[in-house]
C-alpha cells in the first residue's frame, strides 16, 4: 500500500473554515491525493519518474462525484492509458453510504412522508435520489451483502467472539425490537475477520444454534476458545456446536454483573478485588486468591460473592492460554467498539421499515470492516499458539496412556 503524506492549500483551509460546505472542503482533497496515490502505487511510478519496475503511464484524469454523508464531492480520478485502473476507494468507501440512503429511502414505503426523508437525505449527501437510482443501489448492494455473507471460510479460527445488539424494526404492525447475532473470528493466520451475521425476531438459543450452525457450514471449525457474555442460550449452541470448546465469560460483563450487586459503599474495594482475581497468572492461583477474601465479601457484599463464586471459573478460562493472548481475548470489546460503529448509522435511520433493510445496513458495514480487518495489520501473532496447542495435544495423549487398562495374562 502506498504511504504519502496529504497537504491542504491555505485556500481550502479558508474556505473549511468559513463556507458552508463544512468537512466536504477537507476531505475532497484527501480523497484525491489517495487516488493519485493508488495510481502510483498500480504503475510503480511517481508522475515523472523514470524506472525499472514502471508497469505503465497516466492518460490525465476524468471527474467523477461521490456522494457521501458529508456532502457531494467532486473528485479527479486518474486514468492510465491502457484504461485498465480502478480504484478500491468507491467501492470500500460507498458500501455503508449505499446502505443509509437504501434505508432511508425504503422508510417511505412504510409511511414515513416524503418530506422527511427528502430533508433527511439532503442533509447526509447533499442532493435527492430518484427512485430508479434507489433500485439500482439496492440491486448492487444486496450482491455484494450476499456474496459476503455466504463466502466460504477456509481456514481454520482458534478464537471466535460473538455478541448480539437490538435495533428497532417495523414489523407485525408495529415497532418491535430484532436481535441482530455477529460473530467475529481469529484465523490461524492471526487476522481478524467478521464471519457473519444474522437478524432473528429475539435472542434464544434456537437463534444462536441456527447461526453458528450456518457458520460450521459455511466452514467454521478449529474454534478452541469462545468469548461472549453469560446468556444461557448462546452457551449451550456453542457447547453443542464445539465439543470441548474453552467458553470465555466476558470479563467486562461479567464486572458489571458482581458490581451491580455490590453495595456502593464497597464497590472500590470491589474493583480492587475483580482485579486481583481477574489478572491473576492461573486459575489456580485465581481461585486461591478468592479463598482469601471470600471471609471478607460474605460480610460486606453476600450478594455479590454469590455471582463472583458461581462465575469466577469462566471469566477466568482465558488463563488457560499463554500470556499474549489473554488481553484481547478475555472480552468482546472488539465486537462491543464494531456495534458502536453500526450504532452511529443507526441513529439516523432509528427505525427501519422491515428486516431487510436492517440486514441490508449492518450487512454492509460488516462486509466494509471486514475487508479493512481482513487485509490490514496482523491482529494476533499466532506462533506461540501454535507451540502452546501442540503441547496440550501431547500431554492429553500421555494422560490416555496412562489411562489405558493393563490386560491381565491368566
Amino acid at each position: 500500500m502506498a504511504t504519502f503524506e496529504i497537504t491542504i492549500d491555505d485556500e481550502k483551509i479558508q474556505e473549511l473554515l468559513h463556507g458552508d460546505r463544512g468537512m466536504a472542503v477537507l476531505l475532497e482533497p484527501i480523497l484525491n491525493q489517495i487516488l493519485q496515490a493508488e495510481m502510483t502505487d498500480y504503475l510503480g511510478a511517481a508522475p515523472g519518474e523514470r524506472t525499472d519496475d514502471r508497469q505503465g503511464y497516466r492518460n490525465g484524469s476524468y471527474q467523477r462525484q461521490l456522494t457521501t454523508r458529508v456532502g457531494t464531492l467532486e473528485l479527479e480520478v486518474p486514468r492510465d492509458r491502457e484504461g485498465e485502473f480502478q480504484t478500491a476507494l468507491f467501492q470500500r468507501y460507498q458500501r455503508s453510504e449505499k446502505a443509509l440512503v437504501l434505508a432511508l429511502m425504503q422508510m417511505v414505503v412504510q409511511g414515513v412522508s416524503t418530506r422527511r426523508v427528502k430533508k433527511i437525505t439532503t442533509e447526509l449527501c447533499g442532493r435527492e435520489f430518484s427512485s430508479s437510482t434507489v433500485s439500482r443501489l439496492t440491486e448492487d448492494l444486496d450482491e455484494q451483502v450476499e456474496a459476503w455473507a455466504e463466502r466460504s471460510l477456509e481456514q481454520e479460527y482458534p478464537f471466535l467472539v460473538l455478541d448480539a445488539m437490538h435495533l428497532k424494526v417495523r414489523r407485525q404492525g408495529g415497532v418491535r425490537s430484532t436481535t441482530v447475532m455477529l460473530a467475529v473470528g481469529i484465523g490461524e493466520d492471526g487476522q481478524r475477520e467478521i464471519l457473519g451475521l444474522e437478524t432473528a425476531f429475539s435472542e434464544t438459543e434456537e437463534a444462536w444454534r441456527r447461526f453458528i450452525r450456518g457458520l460450521k457450514e459455511r466452514g467454521l471449525s478449529g474454534v478452541e476458545l469462545a468469548t461472549s457474555d453469560a446468556h444461557p442460550g448462546l452457551i449451550q449452541a456453542l457447547k453443542e456446536a464445539f465439543p470441548g470448546l474453552i467458553w470465555q465469560r466476558c470479563q467486562a460483563h461479567f464486572r458489571r454483573n458482581v458490581l451491580d450487586r455490590t453495595p456502593s459503599g464497597y464497590r472500590d474495594r470491589m474493583h480492587q478485588i475483580l482485579d486481583q482475581l481477574l489478572e491473576a497468572p492461573s486459575q489456580k492461583e485465581a481461585q486461591s486468591r478468592f479463598e482469601e477474601i471470600a471471609d471478607e465479601l460474605e460480610k460486606r457484599a453476600e450478594a455479590a460473592l454469590e455471582v463472583l463464586e458461581e462465575g469466577l471459573i469462566d471469566a477466568t478460562a482465558v488463563l488457560a492460554l499463554p500470556g499474549k493472548y489473554r488481553r484481547r481475548l478475555r472480552t468482546t470489546n472488539m465486537v462491543e467498539r464494531f456495534i458502536e460503529e453500526i450504532r452511529r448509522r443507526e441513529k439516523v435511520v432509528r427505525i427501519f421499515p422491515n428486516r431487510e433493510s436492517a440486514y441490508r445496513l449492518v450487512g454492509a458495514l460488516c462486509a466494509e470492516t471486514h475487508e479493512e480487518w481482513s487485509t490490514g495489520r496482523r491482529y494476533l501473532d499466532m506462533n506461540e499458539y501454535f507451540d502452546w496447542k501442540s503441547t496440550q495435544q501431547e500431554e492429553e495423549s500421555k494422560a490416555e496412556e496412562r489411562a489405558e487398562p493393563v490386560a491381565v495374562v491368566a
